[in-house]
């Protein structure tokens, strides 16, 4: 990279605003986002963002992807590792004791550990996130401890949620909406996996994790906000509860002794492409 193709990216992030969409985009990388979804998670206008996203696909960092009349906003990697090394390039001349890295060097998984610690998050930790720590507990047995919670409390886990896992055999009676400051607190379990089922959780600003886990977003239609008689709520907390599944029961299933962290991202990732 040279300085001409550094500068406009950089003059593209040097606002408070496209510096906001773009990093809400490097955390939801590398499914992407919606800009009716930036708007609402960033409380922008439409017309603004309009703006700023035209900017930063400009400049090369980030791409726009359209099905049917749908745009989805991702960001460009590669141009922004290029950029990275433009910046960080014979750093402390070149010497490696003195340049730090960039990011602190992260220990792959093993299964010397009794179990590994999952949290699922979403925004009321009432159904989807419920779902999933239900079912990875009964489908993962003492490979994993599974967690929920909610950027949002919930009070009580939904209803319908709650018919539907004892329809399937699920015992709940020991699940509970949980606020996901419960598990930021300094004698929290540590966690190797945190994925995010909705779409609200995966864009807000959550500060890092200890350990650095493997994270996942799977993101789900909530099925608390279908309308509609009784019948057909419960049949969307069905169909969530059906998709859930099938990814959990693909992640259990990884061989994770044989998968170092970034094949284990990358098959974390794949599941939430791969199944519907």
């Amino acid at each position: 990279m040279e300085i001409n193709d550094a500068l406009p990216q950089l003059a593209a992030l040097a606002h408070a605003g496209r510096l906001a969409v773009f990093r809400l985009l490097v955390r939801m990388a590398p499914t992407g986002a919606r800009p009716t979804e930036i708007a609402a998670t960033l409380g922008l206008k439409q017309n603004t963002l309009s703006h700023y996203l035209s900017e930063l696909e400009a400049a090369g960092l980030i791409a726009s992807t359209r099905t049917g009349r749908s745009l989805t906003y991702t960001v460009q990697m590669d141009r922004v590792s290029l950029l990275m090394g433009y910046l960080v390039t014979d750093c402390c001349r070149g010497r490696p004791e003195i340049c730090l890295p960039l990011t602190p060097k992260t220990p792959d998984l093993t299964m010397t550990n009794p179990a590994f610690n999952v949290l699922f998050i979403c925004t009321g930790n009432a159904a989807r996130s419920i779902f999933a720590e239900a079912l990875l507990r009964d489908l993962g047995g003492d490979k994993f401890r599974a967690h929920s919670a909610g950027t949002i409390g919930a009070g009580a886990p939904n209803p319908f949620a709650l018919q539907v896992l004892q329809r399937n055999g699920h015992d709940v009676a020991g699940l509970q909406s949980k606020n996901l400051a419960v598990f930021q607190a300094p004698d929290a379990p540590k966690m190797d996996f945190v994925f995010t089922v909705c779409d609200t959780a995966a864009a807000e600003e959550c500060p890092p994790w200890p350990g650095q886990p493997i994270t996942g977003h799977w993101g789900l239609p909530d099925p608390v906000k279908a309308p509609g008689s009784d019948a057909e709520k419960a049949l969307v907390f069905a169909q969530t509860y059906g998709a859930l599944r099938r990814r959990i029961a693909a992640f259990t299933a990884l061989p994770f002794a044989q998968l170092d962290r970034i094949a284990l991202q990358s098959r974390v990732d794949d599941i939430a492409r791969d199944t519907p």
